[in-house]
This record gives structure tokens, C-alpha cells and sequence, in this order.
């Protein structure tokens, strides 16, 4: 059971994929390819933007830090030049608070600001990648449009295209039933000349046609005697001089 539906799935993807590819255009794949690679380009401005965004952020709050040290130290030397050492005291453990903090700030702040860096150079590289994806991209889709303008002048010049197949079809249809009517049409004229066939307009047997034709002829036969008696027999044709034979005499 499990080797059936292995070999069905196989064949429902083996399907699918042929399917895909029929309704695949190279040229659209390109497109939506390099509108992809865009985004991600947009992706990657906006992490670096993002990135200096917090670093900012960061070098502001280490900067009022800094100005709180500061701060706290001359509140310090002034306490002790009150004889308040506990003022001097608290004011030197938050200055020291606030310098651990700064640390940890400058830490911060380098990492942000190498993070940023890898972030330029990702981005440098990919608009590198896209622009020369662009330009293959057009050069492709150029070849593509000319080779499949090609392929279809060539399947209508050849007639082997999926069009021109019924087209030939239907010439050739049309050829065949045009022989079998002239056929048919020479067969139905000697059939008639021949007499097989009777004119079903004529009311007139077989027998009344034949005799209707002897009549004719008879008829003609008499006019063309008629025409002889009346014009006489023709001139008869001069007799032609053979060779070595002298003309003869005149009366």
C-alpha cells in the first residue's frame, strides 16, 4: 500500500510539474524574480536604518550619562568642601553607577556599529547583484521574445504549427470533396450522353426520344440533298501536273 501511493504521488507531481511548466513564461519568472530581489533590497535599508536608528539612540542617553558624571563629580567636590562627606559619598557611588552603565552603553553602541557596517556592505552588494540581474534580465527576455517570434514564423511558414494543423486539415478537406464532386459531375455527363440516364423534366420515352432523334437526321439528310440539287455539284478539283509531264494545250 505504501509503494502505491509513493508511485501516485509520484505521478501527481510529475503531472503538476508538467502543468507548471506549460503555464510557466520565462519572461514573467524574470520579473517577478527581480521584484523579489528588490525587496529584499528594501528589506536590508530598512534593517540599516533601524540599526543607526537605535545607535543614535544610544550615543544620546551615553552622552546625558556622561554630562550626569560630570554632574555628580562637582556635586562630590562640593560636599566635601561642605564636610558632607555622606552627600560626597552618594554622589560618588551613583557617579560610579553611572559610569559602569556607560560601559556598557559603549558596548552597545560598537556592536550596533559594526552591525551597521555589515548591513552597508550586505546592501552594496546586493544592489551590485541586482543591477547585474537587471541587465541579464533584459538581455534574456530580448533573446526569448526573438527566438519565440522565430519559432512561431517558422510553425506558420511550415504549417507545422498547432494552428496551421487544422488549417492544412481543413484544406485538405476541401480538396478531397472537390475531387469527389468533379467526379461525380464527369460520371453524371457521360452517364447522360450515354443515354443511362433519362431527364426526369422530359415526359417523352425512351422510344419517343429515339424516334424524335431519327426524324432529325432524316430531316437533315433531306435539306442537305435539297441544297445539292439546288446548287449543283461542286467544281472538281484541278488536276496537279506531275513532274516531267507538259501542261496541256489550250483549245
Amino acid at each position: 500500500m505504501a509503494g502505491l501511493m509513493a508511485r501516485t504521488s509520484l505521478i501527481v507531481k510529475a503531472k503538476f510539474s508538467k502543468l507548471l511548466n506549460r503555464a510557466e513564461s520565462p519572461t514573467e519568472t524574470l520579473d517577478y524574480s527581480y521584484e523579489q530581489m528588490l525587496q529584499q533590497l528594501q528589506n536590508v535599508k530598512r534593517g540599516v536604518a533601524d540599526v543607526v536608528t537605535a545607535k543614535k539612540r544610544l550615543e544620546i542617553q551615553t552622552q546625558q550619562i556622561e554630562q550626569n558624571v560630570v554632574k555628580l563629580e562637582t556635586q562630590a567636590r562640593q560636599a566635601v568642601a561642605a564636610g558632607r562627606e555622606d552627600l560626597a559619598r552618594q554622589a560618588l557611588e551613583r557617579k560610579a553607577a553611572a559610569q559602569t552603565q556607560l560601559q556598557g552603553l559603549d558596548g552597545q553602541v560598537q556592536q550596533l556599529g559594526d552591525q551597521q557596517e555589515k548591513l552597508v556592505a550586505s546592501q552594496q552588494q546586493l544592489e551590485t547583484r541586482i543591477e547585474s540581474f537587471r541587465s541579464q534580465k533584459e538581455v534574456i527576455k530580448a533573446q526569448y521574445s526573438a527566438a519565440e517570434a522565430q519559432v512561431k514564423v517558422g510553425e506558420a511558414a511550415t504549417g507545422i504549427g498547432r494552428g496551421m494543423e487544422d488549417t492544412g486539415l481543413a484544406i485538405q478537406r476541401a480538396k478531397d470533396k472537390t475531387e469527389e464532386l468533379q467526379a461525380r459531375a464527369s460520371a453524371i455527363d457521360e452517364l447522360t450522353a450515354t443515354g443511362a440516364l433519362e431527364d426526369f423534366t422530359d415526359n417523352r420515352t425512351q422510344l419517343d426520344r429515339e424516334l424524335a432523334q431519327i426524324s432529325s437526321t432524316n430531316q437533315v439528310d433531306d435539306e442537305l440533298a435539297k441544297l445539292k440539287a439546288e446548287v449543283g455539284p461542286g467544281a472538281q478539283p484541278s488536276k496537279q501536273i506531275e513532274p516531267g509531264e507538259s501542261e496541256p494545250s489550250k483549245p
